[in-house]
C-alpha cells in the first residue's frame, strides 16, 4: 500500500502500483480538481506537480510518484507563484466552461516557477500540450503575462 505525499500530507492509499496516478487522486484521494480528458497525455487537463515539475497524472504511475511530493489544484494556493497565478486568471476572467482550467493553471505555475518572465515563446512552449476547447489561449496567455508582472503576492 503505497504513501503518497499529496499536498503536503502523507496519504497512504490502497491502489496498485501501476494505477495512473489521476485516478488514485480523483478515485481514492477525493481529489477531484484534476480533471481526466483524453487518457493519452495529450490535452493537459490532469496536469499536478510531481517534485516541482508539471506531469501528466494520467500516464504516469503511482509507483512513479513514491517520495516526490504532489501538489494538485486543490492547494496550489499555498504556492506564492500559484497565488499570482489564480488572481491573474480571476482578474481577466479567463475561464469560460473552466474544465481545462486546473490543468491551465497547474502548467503557467510551474512556467512561472521554472521562468519567473518568461517569453512569449516560453510560454507557447509551456502551454503548448493543454487544450482549451472554448479557446482562451488569449486570455490564458494574458494572465500568465500578468502573473509574471505581479509583484504582490495574490
Amino acid at each position: 500500500m503505497p504513501t503518497l505525499t499529496i499536498n503536503g500530507k502523507p496519504t497512504r492509499l490502497d491502489v496498485a502500483d501501476d494505477m495512473p496516478l489521476l485516478w488514485a487522486l480523483r478515485d481514492v484521494a477525493g481529489l477531484t480538481g484534476t480533471k481526466f480528458g483524453c487518457g493519452i497525455s495529450m490535452c493537459g487537463a490532469c496536469t499536478v506537480h510531481m517534485g516541482g515539475v508539471a506531469v501528466r497524472s494520467c500516464v504516469t504511475p503511482v509507483s512513479a510518484a513514491l517520495g516526490k511530493p504532489i501538489v494538485t489544484i486543490e492547494a496550489i494556493e499555498h504556492d506564492p507563484v500559484g497565488r499570482r497565478v489564480q488572481a491573474a486568471w480571476r482578474q481577466i476572467d479567463v475561464v469560460q466552461c473552466g474544465y481545462c482550467q486546473s490543468g491551465q493553471i497547474m502548467s503557467a505555475t510551474a512556467l512561472l516557477q521554472a521562468t519567473p518572465q518568461p517569453s512569449d515563446q516560453d510560454i507557447d512552449a509551456a502551454m503548448a500540450g493543454n487544450i482549451c476547447r472554448c479557446g482562451t489561449y488569449g486570455r490564458i496567455r494574458a494572465a500568465i503575462r500578468i502573473a509574471a508582472t505581479s509583484k504582490k503576492e495574490a
